[in-house]
This record gives C-alpha cells, sequence and structure tokens, in this order.
C-alpha cells in the first residue's frame, strides 16, 4: 500500500482559493442553470473550522460533512454515477486533497458506485494520505439474487479491502436494508450467516463500525432496531431532510418520516449518518418563488446551504453525505459547515413552511439513482422523471389552454422531452413490466408514474390540455 503522506502546506497552497470549477450547475441542475450557486459566500474557506460529532462508540471524531463518493467526476466532466467515461483520477485526487486539507474525514463508497469503479478510485486517492486521517465508508451491496449466497457476498466484502487498500474498514454497511422486504433481509443477510460473519469481522477489528442504510420498507427498520441489544449497531444511515422530516408520506406513501426514523435512532443513542439531504438535488433546483423566499431571509448563502443547515441541526447526526463531483459543490458545503449555523426554532418553522410550499407542486420523487436502469425495454426512466421534474419546477408544464404562455410552456416542454429522452427511450414504450418497481428505493410506482407522463405528453401534442 502506497501511504506516502503528502505535506498539508503543499497542496493547500496548490489548492487554495484558485481550485478550478465548471461549468456544470450545483447540485443536480442542468448546465447553465447556476440557481444553487448564485449568492454563495464568496472568499476564503477557512481550513480548520470544521463542525465535528463524536461517535460515542468509538470515540471518532467524524467531520460534520462527508464525502460521499456516488457521483465521481469522469474525464469528459461528468458524474460517473450517469456515465461509462473514466474516472478523472487526477480530479478525484484533487478533491480528496481538498476536501481533507479543509477539515473533511469522512467517505462513502460502495462496490455498486460509478458502475463499480467508486472503491478503486477512492482507494487510489485516499491511499497517498497517512491511514488514520480518514475514516472510510463502504457497503455489502449484495442486491443481485446471485450476490445472496455465503461464499459470494462474502468475496465482495473481501473485494472492498483490495479496492481501498485498506486492511479494516471504519464504517461497513449493510446497503439498502428495506428494499425487497423481509424476504430480501433473510436472504441477502440473515439465512445465510453473513449478518453473523460481519459481527464476527468487527469483533476482530476489521470492521470497526457496523450499521445499515435504509430505505423503504418500515418493518424491516424496527425489526433491525429489535435487535439493537443483540447486535448492537453503531450507526444506522437514514435519508433526511426537510420535506422528508415530516411529509415523506406526503411524497410517497410507502416512505417513513425522517422525524420518526431519526427519533427511534435517538432514543437507542444510535448515531445517525444523513443520505439524501437535498432530496436528489430538488431542494437546490427550487421553484423561483421559492429561491426568492430563502434569498430573502440569507441572501448570501446558497440554495442547498439551507438544506444542509437543516440535515447537520439534530445532535445524534454523525455526518451528512453530498455526493461532490465538482469543485465548487464541496467548496459551498465546506462554508456550509465551517462551522455549522444550527437552525433555530424560527429557521425550522420557516423551512416547515417551505417543504409544504415544495408539496404544491407535483413532481415526482425521482432521486435519480439509477437503481431502476437498465431497463429491459430501453426506457430511460430517470431521464423522463427529471425532465418533467424539471419542467414543473420551472413553471414549464403548461395548466390549461387559458393561459397566456400556454403555447410556449407547451412547446418548451415538448421539445426539451425530446432532447432529453431519445423518442424509442420514453414513456410510451413501457410495457409495466414492472421489474423497475422492486429496485427503487423511493418506493415510486414507475410504470404508473411513466403512464401518467405519458399521457401528459399525448394530451400536450393532441392540443387537449
Amino acid at each position: 500500500m502506497n501511504k506516502k503522506e503528502i505535506d498539508r502546506r503543499k497542496f493547500l497552497k496548490i489548492l487554495g482559493a484558485s481550485a478550478a470549477t465548471t461549468t456544470a450547475a450545483l447540485y443536480g441542475c442542468h448546465p447553465g442553470n447556476t440557481t444553487a450557486v448564485a449568492g454563495s459566500n464568496p472568499g476564503e474557506i477557512p481550513t480548520d473550522k470544521m463542525t465535528y460529532r463524536i461517535n460515542p462508540t468509538t470515540g471518532d471524531k467524524v467531520s460534520l460533512l462527508g464525502y460521499g463518493c456516488m457521483r465521481l467526476p469522469t474525464v469528459s466532466h461528468t458524474s460517473a454515477r450517469d456515465s461509462g467515461d473514466d474516472i478523472d483520477q487526477e480530479m478525484v485526487n484533487k478533491l480528496t486533497d481538498y476536501a481533507l486539507a479543509h477539515g473533511v474525514n469522512y467517505f462513502d463508497t460502495s462496490p455498486a458506485y460509478c458502475k463499480g469503479r467508486s472503491e478503486h478510485a477512492m482507494g487510489i486517492a485516499l491511499s497517498r494520505h497517512p491511514r488514520s486521517s480518514y475514516f472510510i465508508a463502504t457497503k455489502l451491496s449484495n442486491f443481485s439474487p446471485d450476490t445472496w449466497s455465503r461464499k459470494a457476498s462474502i468475496a465482495m466484502y473481501h473485494n472492498s479491502f483490495k479496492e481501498l487498500q485498506v486492511d479494516y474498514i471504519d464504517y461497513l454497511l449493510l446497503h439498502g436494508i428495506g428494499m425487497g422486504g423481509m424476504e430480501a433481509l433473510k436472504g441477502r443477510y440473515l439465512d445465510n450467516g453473513v449478518l453473523d460473519f460481519l459481527i464476527e469481522e468487527r469483533k476482530a477489528g476489521r470492521i470497526r463500525n457496523l450499521g445499515f442504510s435504509y430505505h423503504g420498507d418500515i418493518e424491516v427498520f424496527d425489526y433491525l432496531l429489535s435487535r439493537h441489544e443483540e447486535i448492537k449497531w453503531d450507526f444506522v444511515q437514514i435519508q433526511l431532510n426537510y420535506v422528508d422530516w415530516k411529509h415523506a408520506k406526503e411524497v410517497n406513501s410507502r416512505n417513513t418520516d425522517a422525524e420518526y426514523l431519526y427519533g427511534e435512532l435517538n432514543k437507542r443513542n444510535i448515531p445517525a449518518i444523513i443520505m439524501e439531504p437535498l432530496l436528489g438535488g430538488r431542494l437546490s433546483n427550487v421553484p423561483t418563488h421559492i429561491v426568492g423566499r430563502l434569498k430573502q431571509r440569507r441572501p448570501s448563502d446558497s440554495v442547498a446551504s439551507w438544506a444542509f443547515r437543516f440535515a447537520g441541526s439534530p445532535e445524534k447526526v454523525l455526518t451528512v453525505l453530498s455526493g461532490m463531483t465538482y469543485m465548487e459543490h464541496l467548496q459551498d458545503n465546506l462554508r456550509t459547515y465551517s462551522p455549522l449555523l444550527p437552525l433555530n426554532d424560527d429557521d425550522k418553522a420557516f423551512l416547515e413552511e417551505t417543504a409544504q410550499l415544495m408539496l404544491k407542486y407535483p413532481t415526482v420523487p425521482c432521486n435519480d439513482c439509477k437503481y431502476c436502469m437498465p431497463c429491459p425495454y430501453g426506457i430511460d426512466i430517470p431521464s423522463i422523471l427529471i425532465h418533467y421534474n424539471k419542467c414543473v419546477n420551472e413553471g414549464n408544464v403548461p395548466k390549461n389552454s387559458q393561459e397566456e404562455n400556454y403555447r410556449k410552456a407547451r412547446q418548451a416542454f415538448l421539445v426539451g422531452y425530446d432532447r432529453s429522452v431519445p423518442r424509442l427511450r420514453q414513456a410510451n414504450h413501457c410495457i409495466g413490466c414492472n421489474q423497475c418497481v422492486h429496485h427503487c428505493p423511493q418506493n415510486i410506482n414507475i410504470p404508473k408514474e411513466l403512464q401518467r407522463i405519458d399521457q401528459f405528453v399525448e394530451q400536450l401534442k393532441q392540443g387537449i390540455l
């Protein structure tokens, strides 16, 4: 293992305030749409002001900002989650160096991220630093039934050590618990003895903290917490943001409010790791009038910073993950957490009102994770849903033929749809096979939504709407 230590002052000088930015917009916005960037705090980012939380189990001092490694940059300046292009290892190294220099020490990856390439890239980037300077989190991502066997699951676990170039893993997660319900939990971890194996690995020191990431079926979440005294979970990863806090079921009836999830962890003193603080980018690319509302209250803060402040304010939150593809993603989040200004009661009430306003827009709760892909019939499911959501947020979904801007909105939606999604991959080709439904962490009835959008498109074409 290459453990050559990089001189801190040297790479601070190299990266510093002159770090390159890209033309891509912040947190999932389309290129050229800088809504989330506008108004971000200018000036130098401090290197010694990061907010930290203490893990009560191990005493780890963990940065409140965690680096999510699902969206690493490619040589074509896209996200490796979406593109098969080569990962830009030089930029991954630079982002990792900059994050560490500014106090970030938690890096979250998985064998499934970046089309299977994230662990390898992060192993290269992190092994250039002292092993004690970072915490690495990875997952046992045995989603496919052909990896459910004890042999295949343990092989995946051992391969993570090889890819990450480590001899112990700081935070190991059972990945996507709740997807597939109790049947999947039993097949992936219980009946094959894999959970027992991981507990023994923790005893041996090869896993320092054992937890799980939760999506979907609340029965599975409650079951695993009911065994806490026996298993002693060191942490749990949940989806938490200011919409899902009280309104997860309004977004999707099969989801569970983050207030409940966090509360169950809090009363057991289990640290929470937060994913989806931006709800798949939707809380940074909000409708224009909501941007104005947020800017009026704190003009110099980015739209995204409100969501990150909300996610980081609960005291039992250990770290908040952000998938940072570009340097400006990282810099904006560093400003928010260096140090964190926790929300006060007025701020919380303000964001609750904002959440209620967000719910008035009929978007699909797609986080663009792409777990539904590939579709056996070639449909580009995420692009369809994301285009629809984008047009709703920007006011380009026509509501009735009496509106003066109807023709313009109709044209913008239809032209944008053909540009975003090739015609052979559009919603009208869905046959309702339901293969995608079981893979969706948000429990979206994808065929139903595709049918609704297809009907909407046809009505627009015919001038019915």
